[in-house]
């Protein structure tokens, strides 16, 4: 299990270090001091919420490294796991809230909060419902 748990990391941690990296340039480009009050505590919210998500995603790394050989495998990949969960709720708050700035500044229309919702819904959709729904479906008792 823990060869599997990393592997699903990685691919997460990755996505998640990029949108992280890509967050950190918006304070230094000169239309940051353009926008509004509400636009830069998303900004600062955002930021927030991806440096979390990493952490969070990187952690089971580290687990790994700092308890490989203790024999508390089972532990760890009990708690790797946990890490990764709260990684990808995280990474979709990320994600809702970079969503929402970009379509703030992008547009100034009405359907800004719709189709937030509606990206947010195919998230989840993709992230915990369908899983979730395979897990109980196909699990065996």
């Amino acid at each position: 299990m823990w060869g599997e748990l990393i592997q699903e990391v990685r691919v997460a941690q990755t996505g998640v270090q990029i949108l992280f990296g890509f967050l950190l340039t918006v304070v230094f480009q000169p239309r940051y001091d353009t926008l509004t009050h509400t636009n830069q505590v998303i900004y600062i919210v955002t930021v927030l919420l991806g440096a979390s998500a990493t952490g969070a995603l990187i952690g089971p790394v580290s687990l790994h490294r700092l308890v490989s050989g203790r024999r508390v495998k089972p532990q760890a990949v009990r708690w790797a796991s946990r890490m990764t969960f709260v990684g990808l709720v995280l990474l979709l708050a990320t994600m809702t809230a970079a969503l929402l700035l970009i379509l703030r500044v992008a547009t100034h229309g009405g359907l800004v909060s719709w189709l937030v919702v509606l990206v947010v819904a195919w998230y989840l959709l993709c992230w915990f419902v369908l899983p979730l729904w395979a897990r109980r479906r196909y699990t065996s008792r």
